[in-house]
């Protein structure tokens, strides 16, 4: 897959912008602020459907301005694609593939990338929504059906709590809440399906994971990840995730089959009933779990230096792209680095170029030319104040 050009109108800081990308490495550079980071980030918008950087599409659209506009070119063994997406501040988004009109959630199946960015070193030590939002995003990726799936159990989640609100309001009792159990049916349906497809992820990230931080850091510190189950009892309002796993477990076989989560799932909703009932919330479910990130058996989060938190973040984005390249029929996912190699000692800069240096189609902005191997300096274009000032190509 390759983004032979990139066309944006009133996003972000452009009020017009159009540049051509080449094969292999593309290199963006300008001083912070100017417009560079927008670039890959309308991208990546195109394959996740929201920004690394912010949680509403209404900051994607240039100030004063009713929308923004993204439009890529796509390449693929020769045959090209027109990819747009419409952002609107009032109504809905709109899409288009080669001029006709598809919906919004189906631009995945037409466009992948994987981007790593320094807000992604919250992967590891910020708070497990984070990493929950990496691995579904990731299951998109893979199968955009999971989308409906996952939209699915927000809604049944947010009618469930709704509920679960009403009854300590009025005091009911829980022997009362009939209307919760069929709630409850279609919460373990939907929830379990989404945890055994986590679980399945998991398991294949894993040795990718341990040789894409090899391979960045230079060293083998025994990365592992490990799930954390809310329907297990696992609990983070109580010991924030360092690595304290719940006293039930599942085999690994279990934790990929449906049926086996929910019954587990089901009979966690009975014993935290009354518990919910006194919160107003929902307390198991896959809005409720972690994973536990580890090197040398200790969890990253809170132990792992600055350094090795950067190299486990890289390892599981080179872990995404990995997976990625080896499912798809449309090649290698265009992968960016945003800002990355200015985090980066010299001698890490050197490994996570040789990491990268086989895959189709590479971004990477930076602020200082000179932070990025000469290697990936093949096709460089400078920004200034949300402006293309030059494209060359630096041999």
């Amino acid at each position: 897959m390759l983004v032979r050009q990139l066309a944006l109108r009133d996003f972000r800081n452009y009020r017009e912008a159009d540049v051509s990308l080449e094969p292999g490495p593309n290199l963006f550079v300008g001083s912070n602020g100017q417009g560079k980071t927008n670039l890959v980030e309308a991208l990546g918008y195109l394959s996740t459907l929201g920004s690394h950087r912010v949680s509403t599409d209404q900051a994607l659209i240039r100030q004063d301005q009713p929308s923004a506009v993204i439009r890529a070119r796509l390449q693929h063994e020769g045959r090209e694609k027109l990819v747009e997406v419409e952002l609107n501040r009032v109504g809905a988004n709109r899409a288009q593939v080669n001029r006709s009109v598809v919906k919004t959630r189906e631009l995945p199946r037409y466009f992948s990338s994987v981007l790593f960015a320094p807000e992604d070193l919250a992967l590891v030590r910020g708070d497990p929504s984070g990493r929950r939002r990496f691995l579904d995003q990731l299951l998109v990726l893979r199968a955009p059906r999971l989308s409906g799936v996952l939209a699915d159990y927000e809604r049944v989640l947010k009618q469930r709590n709704s509920l679960l609100k009403s009854a300590r309001a009025t005091g009911a009792k829980a022997a009362s809440l009939t209307t919760l159990d069929i709630w409850d049916e279609r919460l373990v349906a939907l929830g379990s399906e989404i945890i055994a497809a986590r679980s399945r992820l998991l398991a294949e990230l894993a040795p990718h994971v341990r040789s894409g931080y090899a391979a960045v850091a230079g060293a083998d510190h025994g990365p592992t990840l490990v799930a954390s189950l809310s329907v297990l009892g696992a609990d983070p309002d109580e010991d924030e995730q360092q690595g304290m796993a719940p006293a039930d477990t599942m085999t690994p076989e279990d934790l990929t089959n449906p049926a086996a989560i929910a019954t587990r799932y089901s009979a966690a909703l009975q014993r935290l009933r009354r518990r919910e009932l006194d919160r107003g919330i929902t307390l198991a479910g896959p809005h409720r779990d972690d994973v536990v990130f580890a090197l040398n058996g200790l969890p990253a989060k809170g132990y792992a230096s600055h350094g090795e938190s950067w190299s486990f973040a890289l390892a599981l984005k080179l872990a995404s792209a990995e997976i990625l390249r080896r499912e798809s029929a449309s090649g290698d996912p265009v992968l960016i680095l945003d800002d990355v190699f200015a985090e980066l000692d010299e001698s890490r800069r050197i490994r996570l170029a040789d990491a990268i240096a086989d895959y189709e189609q590479v971004l990477i902005t930076a602020a200082v030319y000179g932070d990025v191997p000469e290697g990936l300096r093949a096709h460089t274009v400078r920004i200034a104040a949300g402006s293309i000032v030059d494209e060359a190509a630096d041999g």
